[in-house]
């Protein structure tokens, strides 16, 4: 099955189904399976444009909402998690799942799926630590603090991720798992993002949720976005016991959709030639769901999940046989995601304008008929008549300019979070190419009709082979395999890894995505000049 994935979307859905057309037309068959690592904004109308958290100028309509009104169709199915700029009150509406459009599904605030055999998980948004802790508060019309947390990880999400037992095959993450860097050409990584240096070298930069996760699934592949840079590699997972064989997870991520940038990636999959054509629940997450229906919390109290430490009856939520069968018996052993996507807000008139559009808390029919076939609670639901009763969500201020920080973390509780504010990336908010001049400073390369390299045969891992075959692909889109495997870190692998760089070619021979060392202050500051800010700022609570 070929697989393709991109990175942050931004909106771009027509340039990433043209371009996914002319990979067809050039390669060896059809594209089976669109997966996207966030950012992904399904923007219906001018209301969802005032729930991103991007400064105003930034907010662009781009081309989702053609797909939404039925005017155009997506040409392969597409799956999608959150990220960090959304029409956060439309994703809202689909904490488990659901279409945002005819043949485009989003995993809800974590997932998991099965397409033509092949199980795909995901979690969405991104992780800040002072927000973890929280149930899922927030509802439109956000406030300025709201519309960022709305985003942002909480611990419930990854506890019944946790509960699974099953074999994983894709996970995606909007943010890296912290410590990937560790496992591929970290080297490389650093010379076309030398502002991540610091954290790389604290191992303080990406999200320890993830990584908690990453640990817990192995899966066979995972898939992220969020840093907008191409960067491959490979992680040797521990045999759990005696005889198993250890596990490995093939980790890659992708930069997001603009000409010049290494946004996607297609990859052939091992897939059931028997199992059916379309998008099925997964059993084994929908007994989680069921099991874990209690833990719901709409309240911005910090609270942990259940452990064994004496302290709660039940820690454990994974799926029994028993538990799994009576989910079937519940479904009537049809595991087929129903095509019942439906038009839940006005859509964009290009010729009829609405500035001024209301903000309203919707309840999505999707998720009603979920939670009243799987019997669970619609957390919107709950959060109106939270609201009602305790006015849990304050009114929405339009802002000049939404001051963000979210590639980073703070000091918490949570056991694996040892960072400080993380890197600060100033290619991280361009949403657009507005300001093209000066971004192709940092292009990938200055020549994109440069063939990609070639991997050598000797040296070349067949996992850095499988993320170099998008040479079909326009010159502006090429995705090349300059980003092989170097040497991970001694720390993090057993000595006998074979992880060498799969170039055959001197990476000085390539054109340089950023400007020298003695050049790169200069650089520097004219990139923060940009976005000064935009990343100067510390959220009011980061300061509190």
């Amino acid at each position: 099955m070929r697989v393709a994935v991109a990175g942050c979307c931004h909106g771009e859905l027509d340039k990433i189904y043209e371009t996914l057309a002319l990979a067809e037309r050039r390669g060896p068959g059809r594209i089976d399976l669109l997966l996207c690592c966030g950012d992904f904004q399904a923007v219906r109308n001018e209301a969802d444009l005032r729930c991103m958290a991007v400064p105003p100028k930034y907010r662009h309509m781009q081309t989702f909402y053609r797909y939404y009104s039925g005017e155009k169709k997506a040409p392969v199915l597409t799956i999608f998690i959150g990220g960090n700029h959304e029409a956060s009150n439309h994703l809202q509406e689909l904490p488990y799942g659901g279409w945002v459009a005819p043949n485009i599904y989003y995993l809800g605030l974590a997932g998991v799926v099965k397409y033509r055999g092949v199980r795909i998980g995901g979690i969405s948004g991104i992780f800040k630590s002072h927000d973890y802790r929280k149930g899922h508060f927030e509802c439109p019309p956000y406030n300025p603090a709201t519309i960022r947390s709305i985003y942002h990880v909480r611990n419930i999400e990854v506890y019944k991720l946790k509960q699974l037992k099953q074999p994983m095959d894709i996970f995606l993450s909007h943010d890296w798992p912290r410590g990937i860097y560790h496992y591929g050409n970290k080297k490389q990584l650093l010379k076309t993002k030398s502002f991540f240096r610091q954290e790389v070298e604290n191992n303080t930069l990406g999200s320890p949720a993830a990584l908690e996760l990453l640990e817990h699934l192995k899966p066979t592949y995972w898939f992220s976005a969020h840093l907008h840079v191409k960067f491959a590699a490979l992680m040797q997972h521990q045999a759990g016991d005696k005889g198993q064989t250890a596990k490995a997870t093939k980790f890659l991520a992708l930069d997001k959709c603009l000409p010049h940038r290494d946004f996607l990636q297609v990859i052939e999959i091992d897939h059931d030639p028997n199992a059916p054509e379309y998008l099925a629940y997964d059993i084994e997450w929908l007994t989680v769901l069921r099991a874990t229906n209690d833990l719901i919390n709409v309240t911005e109290k910090l609270w942990n999940m259940p452990e064994n430490n004496g302290l709660h009856t039940r820690w454990d939520y994974s799926a029994t046989e028993e538990a799994m069968n009576k989910v079937l018996e519940i479904l009537n052993h049809d595991l087929k995601v129903p095509c019942n996507f439906s038009i839940t807000a006005a859509c964009y008139d290009p010729s009829r304008p609405q500035t001024q559009m209301q903000l309203v808390h919707r309840i999505n029919p999707q998720t009603t008929e979920f939670c009243a076939q799987l019997g669970i609670t619609d957390m919107n639901v709950r959060l109106q008549k939270a609201k009602e009763e305790h006015h849990l969500c304050g009114e929405y201020e339009e802002q000049d300019d939404v001051e963000s920080n979210d590639s980073g973390e703070d000091r918490s509780e949570y056991n694996t979070d040892t960072s400080a504010l993380s890197s600060i990336n100033p290619d991280e908010i361009m949403l657009d190419e507005e300001e093209e001049d000066e971004d192709s400073i940092i292009s990938t390369r200055s020549d994109m009709n440069t063939p990609s390299a070639e991997p050598s045969s000797d040296q070349a891992s067949d996992f850095s082979a499988s993320f170099s075959d998008v040479r079909i692909l326009p010159g502006s889109m090429i995705v090349s395999s300059d980003d092989t495997l170097g040497s991970p870190d001694g720390r993090e692998r057993n000595p006998g890894e074979a992880l060498e760089s799969g170039d055959g070619k001197d990476l000085t021979e390539l054109p340089s995505k950023r400007l020298s060392d003695e050049h790169e202050p200069e650089q520097r500051k004219k990139i923060k000049r940009r976005n000064q800010a935009i990343y100067a700022a510390v959220d009011d609570d980061d300061a509190a």
